[in-house]
């Protein structure tokens, strides 16, 4: 720090708070410490009495916290976003449309383990909507060495450490199994479920069927709705290893690349998850548990985001949801503001 005089501290940064105190108004701050001093600020401060400020003595190679939120907000930023104004040191980043949000888990870790720097966010594999907070960045001291900011950049490589996928457009065709609905003995609870939680997602659905419990039948009806157009099939229902449940072998039948038929998530441990290849085109073929139907929140809601942005979903990506794979039907459901498929 040195002392210097009021008028002469434009660009300079303060080192400590400066206090104003209007009687019977106003006792508060005025300007913060690591406020860059202004030139419209001078007489502000001398009318509180600063004749003289302790300043940091600026140097060759020290960069302002404001200069180093910036450089973390340049290594974070993806498409599809922007940053606020920095305030006190930090700069956040905002959505500019809905879609899912993925993170550089790796380059993540690698910057906020240099230390006297952070970056926080959300929760990948999520959706955002537009306007939504993403992640908040800045350094930890006043003031922080060049040098260090070059080091938080080779840890972050070359790609933004977070990027949007915005939802597309889908058509989709629901095909439900079942000879108990087909013949009308029960009411389809199924679809209007699917159709609610399709909603929230732009695209349409092109149609549904009622084969049964025909293993031929369900594979045709699944390669008629490709054909159609469609850029998402769902089967629901007929998952479980009962003799009479077909639909894990229909999808098979259709030449489909499985990808997994099962995940470590409950409700939804019925899972199955397949890619249909047609003209360059991998079109998600999914076979779901009869939970959906009736629990609240499944596994169906930690894969629909991802397939309404085109993220390919691994099988690695699906065993690794077992943490966090355990819903807790909670009496007020919070979903995705809790711990499930994080």
């Amino acid at each position: 720090m040195k002392e210097i005089r009021t008028e002469d501290a434009v660009g300079h940064i303060l080192c400590h708070d400066i206090t104003q105190i209007i009687k019977d108004k106003k006792k508060g701050v005025l300007f913060k410490k690591g406020h860059i001093v202004r030139e419209e600020d001078i007489p502000a401060l001398l009318s509180v009495g600063k004749e003289h400020l302790y300043v940091w003595e600026k140097k060759e190679g020290i960069l302002h916290e404001n200069q180093g939120a910036q450089i973390l907000y340049e290594i974070c930023a993806g498409e599809h976003m922007h940053g606020t104004d920095v305030s006190e040191g930090k700069i956040e980043l905002v959505a500019d449309c809905d879609g899912l949000l993925k993170i550089r888990r790796d380059a993540l870790v690698n910057v906020n383990s240099l230390g006297e720097m952070m970056i926080a966010s959300r929760h990948g594999d999520f959706p955002v909507k537009k306007g939504d907070k993403i992640a908040g960045t800045r350094i930890i001291p006043l003031v922080i060495e060049e040098e260090k900011m070059e080091r938080a950049k080779a840890a972050a490589g070359k790609e933004p450490i977070f990027s949007i996928l915005p939802f597309r457009s889908k058509k989709t065709g629901i095909i439900t199994t079942g000879s108990e609905v087909q013949k009308g003995l029960i009411q389809d609870a199924f679809t209007p479920v699917l159709r609610e939680k399709l909603a929230e997602y732009p695209g349409e659905v092109i149609g549904q069927t009622l084969p049964g419990d025909d293993r031929k039948q369900i594979t045709a009806d699944i390669l008629r709705f490709i054909d159609m157009g469609a850029d998402m099939v769902i089967c629901s229902g007929g998952m479980s290893v009962d003799p009479d449940d077909r639909t894990p072998g229909a999808i098979k039948d259709t030449g489909a690349e499985i990808v997994s038929y099962g995940a470590p998530v409950l409700p939804g441990a019925m899972l199955l998850l397949a890619y249909y290849n047609k003209d360059g085109r991998r079109i998600p073929v999914l076979g779901l548990p009869g939970c959906v139907m009736y629990a609240k929140r499944t596994v169906f809601d930690l894969i629909l985001p991802r397939i309404m942005a085109d993220d390919p979903v691994k099988p690695e990506e699906i065993a690794s949801l077992g943490e966090g794979g355990l819903c807790l039907n909670c009496a007020a459901c919070t979903f995705p503001n809790c711990g499930f498929g994080k």
